[in-house]
């Protein structure tokens, strides 16, 4: 009985873990007011596939998916396409990670490829 106990414990661990973590998604406007709307954080990284910062970005983003504590989703923007929500922001460099807890901007990081910078930028929001 202790087993079965222990199993249902460990597995309501993971599933709690698991929706407690970082979320990468591509952007969409749709996400992007949803979460503004909800006062959640959100963090919108302008990104462009032939950039080799934002893939070492991508990279690290992609380590701290199970990553505790890092509740929050991550909308990858296309840079090159997205010219209107690039100026909304005044994004001027791709790699640009621009951090919020609904309406307000509580970071904003560029070229940052580190997983503590990244990490930190993030944190901000929660």
């Amino acid at each position: 009985m202790k087993l079965v106990q222990l199993i249902t414990a460990a597995a309501l661990f993971c599933a709690a873990a698991s929706s407690h973590a970082l979320d990468v998604k591509p952007y969409s406007a749709a996400a992007l007011a949803e979460a503004q709307k909800a006062d959640k954080p959100v963090a919108l990284l302008f990104r462009a596939d032939w950039c080799p910062t934002c893939r070492a970005q991508d990279k690290q983003l992609e380590a701290m998916k199970s990553e505790p504590g890092l509740d929050l989703t991550v909308l990858a923007v296309n840079y090159d396409t997205e010219k209107d929500l690039k100026k909304q922001f005044a994004v001027r460099s791709q790699s640009t990670l621009v951090v919020l807890r609904g309406q307000k901007e509580t970071s904003r990081s560029i070229s940052d490829t580190t997983a503590a910078g990244l990490r930190a930028a993030l944190k901000t929001a929660l």
